[in-house]
């Protein structure tokens, strides 16, 4: 009998005389090394037809593809690491006539989180503001939320609020970041151009959330050709949330549906042959019918 013969064989018999499904779960990942693959884990959103999170799915729920590839998918279990958040919103001139239902929003997302994240509250009009730095007091945050105003005769920097986002949590080397940026429509001051954003928002490995209030401007400057593309790219590459609030009446229920998306996620673990060349994409779904799958397309660069 050969060494990895006998090793297999006495890590089933440890498995088959406990019942631990750890000791189970580690046999099978001494096949997977044995036969020269590893694992890796995403994690993913499952909504219903009223985008509300579902719960109860198991690894037979899900499939993952590789470049096509079907993977083997090993595990699907909630996720529990703690979330670092970065929550920006659109201070300038634009969010006059909205600041209310801003900051009714910004709370309905914080409650709903309930210490359960680490948030920065940061705002874009004019330039990329902290108020808020990274914490998960509740009480901080509600004082920041208290503290944000529109600028007067200031611009959106949303583009530069991402890149700046981004570079922080790639700093601080989130286990699980996020951004969720709410944004007006009508008009971009970044001169980012979309690629580079991307990047940032790559390198980080956060998930990218926008919710953009009211009817989707028609300008055809690159400043917003740059702001659109970032934001449909940036969500899709990442696994996020894209939504258009035509009515800012609707946007705290739209923030606790993030909220509640982002604490309901699941951990798919999923094993892949080891090999120098990364997947140009990723693609995972669900074999339940009626139901949205979120998750990223691309690998994160970290």
């Amino acid at each position: 009998m050969t060494y990895v013969a006998a090793l297999a064989f006495v890590i089933f018999s440890v498995a088959s005389s406990s019942g631990d499904g750890a000791a189970i779960a580690a046999a099978g990942q001494e096949r997977g090394a044995a036969a020269g693959a590893r694992t890796r884990d995403i994690h993913v959103s499952v909504l219903d037809s009223k985008g509300l999170p579902v719960k109860g799915l198991t690894a037979a729920d899900f499939v993952v593809r590789e470049d096509r590839t079907a993977r083997e998918v090993l595990a699907a279990v909630p996720a529990t690491e703690s979330l670092r958040i970065a929550l920006l919103v659109d201070d300038s001139q634009a969010a006059t006539s909205m600041i209310q239902p801003l900051r009714e929003s910004l709370t309905a997302f914080i409650d709903k989180l309930q210490g359960k994240a680490e948030i920065a509250l940061i705002t874009f009009g004019e330039r990329p503001t902290t108020l808020v730095e990274y914490t998960t007091s509740v009480e901080q945050l509600k004082r920041g939320v208290g503290r944000v105003f529109a600028r007067s005769s200031a611009g959106p920097y949303l583009l530069e609020a991402l890149v700046e986002a981004s570079r922080g949590l790639e700093r601080r080397e989130a286990r699980r970041p996020v951004i969720v940026a709410i944004t007006i429509e009508g008009i971009e001051f970044s001169n980012q151009h979309y690629q580079q954003v991307l990047e940032a928002l790559q390198r980080s490995g956060a998930t990218l959330h926008v919710l953009a209030v009211g009817s989707p401007a028609d300008s055809l400057t690159d400043e917003m050709r740059n702001r659109n593309m970032t934001i449909a790219e940036g969500t899709a590459q990442t696994g996020g949330r894209r939504e258009q609030v035509l009515a800012d009446s609707g946007l705290p229920d739209k923030m606790r549906q993030v909220a509640d998306e982002l604490l309901n996620q699941y951990v798919v673990t999923y094993s892949r042959p080891e090999t120098l060349i990364p997947p140009e994409r990723i693609e995972v779904s669900t074999t339940r019918p009626g139901l949205t799958v979120r998750a990223r397309t691309r690998l994160s660069g970290r």
